[in-house]
């Protein structure tokens, strides 16, 4: 994308059209079309109250006689061959610019969560896994990849990352999410972010802010988030995404938050995000979010309210198709109700970036990139970095040995059964926001259009002539039919060894366990799933218990009884091959919790950052202490991390925090580990996390190799709201910490912050420094 501070005459050819446009040309640039979703919720709504929001009228050629700002979901809406859509949206750019009078092309957006949501596209792990890797430099180049992939159709803007930080694992949408520690979602965010952009295509950073905070993780639910908690948790993450890794677009959160809805908030998204982050891109309506100021929310009287406030906030673009922002709006202004400096304000920022784009290029080709016969949206190296960040973000739970799966190279075979509902389903590795999940899902009929493994292929192409595998169901992800046991505990029970793989099932608003509109009433695995693996378990024969999940369970009956545990979180079409990997010793597993793993759905809300109240206390029969902890995930070799030093044992406030490790591969194989410091605040003016990360670094090493890891820490990374919820970071005892996870120190530091108070402002650096070292 072209940087405008160097381009005048871009600059000077947005003030041009502003100038020459009348005041539905102007409104027109700021929306979105939906073409063929007026209203008709053909195949399932994918989006809040679809079928009754849409606009009347939803061909580009009835509703675009103005011009038009974007095009919405051109191949994510039904699944269109790739090619022929990217023919159709060439023809669609040039109907734009040879029918309407200032002939400016629409931009194009998708959703591009775990790839680009189009037929054939790579679809790659959701973003839990993306967090369960700690690995922000493999997670950028998937972005990269997604981004090229958008930008050889000819899309311009993706709907991703979500940095919603995970605050109730019964949230439908915690799949979406990356982590429940800000610091994991900012990192890893702002690397996709980097990936996406550096191919040209803008990033959407979304659900800004406090939708995952909903009461009782229940979906569009109100939020109670007070403004210490929206600071010092909920924002950092989006203050990251945009100062660190350049985010040129953000996404309205659906949330009221303390009773202000998001979409008509401007102390966020103009106070906050524009004036103290600096924030210069475009802010997009989340679908339906204006119209939602009046029908949901009540806040606003008629459309023309709802585009009222909604402009006044600072949303430039209302999504997916205009509606308050077109008649009602136009109407507003002419009868002096609304200011038209707010419309063209928000004008600038769309057309600025269309320019950085080049869609206002008076040569501008819509066909220029656009390879017809070259298009591939699965190419190997797609499926080569699916296939990397699956597995390394495949969680080894728990092992009592039986993992690795021991399998003879001749002679009698091991008798393995597979069982489980998500065993040879592949849609079982996919989150909600999949094309497969979140499109061909309302399409029955219509093949995938990839080349997916189940997990059974993938165990019988993993093991070979080494395992003689019998697969037997047994039971469904979410209904009470227990007529298939019978026969999954008999197979069972003549095997060697059991796999029985259970989890979710992802779909929207109610049709899916995980996902958007998929909300939990208990953590219990869904349907008769744990009396099901209950039931093997009563064979004797040792279970290996596989989870295919968009959210943590409470599974500590089965930590205690199964022979080993392995989590993983919707891991993308190369998933099957990364557990198969994990079960047969091939893959040396090194992902890490990026969310606690709950003891009961009683203990939520839960965040491992919580003050001394937070924890299990004798006032309380609730134990709220998770079964696992966030960070933790065994490997297959052993790693040991020794001779913890700190450059100083004094750091300015204003300063940063050097702390070096070494860690050595004590085992006899390589291995990943992931080096986690963290900090606590034992006196602070109040109340702080008992525990809260400071910065991780994940290392690879051969067999007996050892490294230096040194982490810089900024001080930044220890500031919190005071008194006056002002950000600061103060003088005091700082004690550090690396472990295995949040819960298990093993060497352990302190070191003091002195001098004053340092009131923190977004100058300051927010990012740790890692070194790697022989």
């Amino acid at each position: 994308m072209t940087d405008l501070t160097q381009e005048p005459a871009a600059v000077d050819r947005v003030e041009e059209l502003l100038t020459a446009m009348t005041l539905e040309e102007k409104l027109a640039q700021l929306v979105g079309l939906w073409e063929g979703r007026g209203g008709t919720g053909e195949g399932g709504d994918v989006a809040p109250m679809q079928d009754t929001m849409q606009a009347a009228e939803d061909t580009l050629e009835g509703f675009a006689h103005h011009g038009l700002g974007q095009l919405t979901r051109v191949f994510g809406t039904t699944p269109v061959e790739p090619v022929e859509q990217a023919r159709a949206l060439i023809a669609k750019q040039r109907w734009l610019q040879r029918n309407t009078r200032l002939g400016i092309p629409a931009l194009v957006h998708e959703e591009c969560l775990t790839g680009l949501a189009a037929w054939r596209a790579t679809t790659f792990p959701a973003p839990l896994s993306w967090g369960a890797s700690f690995h922000p430099q493999l997670v950028q180049e998937v972005g990269a990849a997604i981004g090229a992939s958008m930008r050889s159709l000819g899309v311009h803007q993706g709907l991703a990352p979500v940095l919603d930080v995970v605050r109730d694992a019964r949230w439908g949408r915690v799949e979406e999410c990356i982590s429940e520690d800000p610091y994991v979602v900012g990192t890893i965010a702002s690397a996709y972010v980097r990936g996406v952009q550096s191919t040209g295509v803008v990033a959407t950073l979304k659900h800004f802010v406090g939708y995952s905070n909903s009461r009782a993780g229940r979906n569009l639910a109100p939020v109670h988030a007070g403004p210490r908690e929206l600071a010092d948790v909920l924002l950092p993450p989006f203050e990251m995404a945009v100062l660190d890794g350049g985010a040129r677009s953000v996404m309205n959160s659906y949330a009221e938050v303390d009773g202000v809805p998001v979409a008509a908030d401007e102390q966020l998204l103009t106070d906050l995000l524009r004036e103290e982050w600096g924030f210069a891109g475009t802010v997009v309506a989340d679908y339906f979010s204006v119209a939602f100021l009046q029908r949901l929310h009540g806040v606003a009287g008629s459309p023309a309210d709802a585009a009222a406030q909604a402009l006044t906030a600072g949303i430039d673009v209302e999504l997916p198709t205009g509606v308050a922002y077109l008649g009602p709006l136009a109407e507003a202004v002419r009868a002096g109700e609304v200011e038209e400096a707010l419309v063209d304000r928000a004008l600038r920022r769309v057309l600025r970036q269309k320019a950085e784009l080049g869609l206002l290029d008076p040569d501008h080709d819509p066909a220029a990139g656009i390879d017809l016969d070259r298009i591939d949206l699965d190419p190997p190296h797609h499926r080569d970095l699916a296939r990397e960040l699956a597995e390394e973000s495949v969680v080894l739970l728990s092992n009592d040995g039986t993992l690795p799966l021991r399998v003879p190279d001749g002679g009698n075979p091991t008798r393995v059964c597979v069982v489980g509902p998500n065993a040879d389903d592949t849609s079982a590795l996919f989150g909600c926001y999949s094309f497969a999940n979140h499109v061909l899902a309302q399409h029955p009929g219509v093949e995938l259009g990839l080349d997916v493994q189940s997990v059974l292929a993938a165990l019988d192409g993993e093991f070979g002539i080494g395992a003689e595998i019998t697969h037997v169901r047994g039971a469904d992800v979410d209904t009470d039919d227990t007529s298939g046991f019978e026969a999954a505990v008999a197979a069972a029970a003549q095997a060697e060894v059991c796999v029985a793989v259970v989890g979710d099932r992802a779909g929207l608003f109610g049709r899916g366990t995980s996902g958007e509109g998929c909300d939990a009433d208990s953590l219990e695995l869904p349907g008769v799933q744990r009396p099901f693996v209950e039931a093997l378990l009563a064979t004797g024969t040792p279970v290996v218990l596989v989870l295919l999940t968009g959210r943590p369970y409470a599974v500590d009956w089965a930590l205690e009884r199964c022979a080993a545990v392995v989590q993983a979180f919707f891991p993308g079409q190369e998933g099957a091959g990364a557990i198969a990997g994990v079960l047969s010793g091939r893959v040396n597993p090194s992902g890490r919790l990026p969310v606690s793993l709950p003891r009961s759905v009683g203990a939520q809300p839960y965040s491992y950052l919580h003050p001394k109240l937070g924890a299990a206390s004798p006032v309380s029969n609730i134990d709220t202490a998770p079964v696992r902890p966030f960070g933790h995930g065994l490997s297959y070799t052993t790693f040991e991390h020794a001779d913890l030093r700190l450059a100083a044992t004094e750091a300015p406030c204003d300063g940063s925090v050097v702390v070096t490790v070494r860690v050595t591969n004590t085992g006899t194989r390589p291995g990943a580990d992931v080096v986690q410091l963290y900090g606590s605040d034992p006196v602070a003016s109040v109340t702080r996390p008992v525990v809260q990360l400071l910065g991780y670094a994940r290392v690879h090493l051969e067999a007996g190799a050892s490294v230096d890891v040194t982490l810089d820490v900024p001080t930044q990374r220890l500031a919190f709201s005071d008194r006056r919820l002002v950000r600061v970071v103060e003088p005091g005892r700082i004690d550090l910490f690396v472990g295995r996870d949040c819960a298990t120190p093993e060497l352990e530091a302190v070191v003091d912050l002195v001098g004053a108070v340092h009131e923190v402002t977004a100058a300051d650096r927010r990012l740790v420094e890692v070194g790697v070292t022989p």
